[in-house]
């Protein structure tokens, strides 16, 4: 029978509210484990950039205000306080001022490469926390889906199979609804992977910016401050005496 001229739509029978109240607490149990791992997806992605950047931005700080000092010490207080930078200038003074108090002798160069190795590790590792649970969001969040899509798929084959109509009609759309849970799952899924590995990228490029101060900050010790950064040592040098005509005018003079 036609519908009249005028007359409202007939709501849609399916949808994801109707699969989940056909689907019972089962489907509402799953539906809200997705939605608490989508929370705690995007949760951790954004956090993680906000420290990830923060630490880059210490970075070039570092290159511009800490190796022109005239001492480590001096250095570190204009870092700022509670950063991975300061963090690992600090554990090499300790480190240093520790090495004095050892009896058995200790090559002050593998004591310093120790200290700071594990001052990199620590902030490293702290960079890394969270990052398993959007790997684990990323890989279980389908199969959870899923498992929402075959807990609707039976339901629905058995109410039709109660109720004797095997029609297209009456087999298509629960089962169609079914597949709600699996799309749910992958839109989950996908943002986590693609977090999980662009987070682990900007990890990468942070440890190798940390590795090269290290290094740096390791010559610089054993060195008695001799070896600096090219950076550094080019903003130090002295400037070259202007020419006028044939004699040479020093502006410090």
């Amino acid at each position: 029978m036609a519908t009249p001229a005028g007359a409202p739509p007939a709501d849609n029978p399916y949808g994801l509210m109707a699969a989940l109240e056909q689907g019972g607490t089962i489907a509402w149990t799953i539906f809200i484990i997705l939605v608490i791992m989508s929370a705690a997806s995007w949760y951790i992605i954004f956090t993680k950039l906000f420290e990830q950047q923060k630490i880059l931005n210490q970075a070039k700080r570092t290159r511009t205000s800490f190796w022109g000092n005239p001492s480590l010490r001096d250095g570190m207080n204009k870092l700022e306080k509670n950063s991975a930078y300061r963090q690992i200038v600090d554990d090499g003074l300790r480190a240093e001022e520790e090495h004095k108090l050892l009896t058995d002798p200790v090559d002050q160069h593998e004591w310093l490469l120790g200290s700071l190795g594990r001052s990199q590790a620590a902030v490293n590792s702290k960079l890394g926390n969270g990052l398993a649970v959007l790997a684990t969001v990323g890989s279980t969040s389908p199969f959870v889906g899923l498992l929402g899509t075959v807990i609707g798929i039976y339901r629905a084959l058995v109410k039709i199979g109660a109720s004797g109509q095997a029609s297209i009609d009456a087999v298509a759309g629960p089962v169609g609804e079914a597949l709600i849970m699996t799309a749910i799952g992958l839109v989950v899924a996908v943002p986590a992977v693609l977090g999980y590995n662009w987070l682990i990228r900007r990890n990468k490029v942070i440890a190798e910016q940390l590795s090269a101060f290290s290094t740096d900050l390791h010559g610089y010790m054993v060195s008695g401050g001799k070896v600096k950064p090219q950076i550094a040592a080019a903003r130090t040098a002295p400037t070259p005496p202007l020419k006028t005509g044939s004699a040479a005018v020093n502006p410090k003079a």
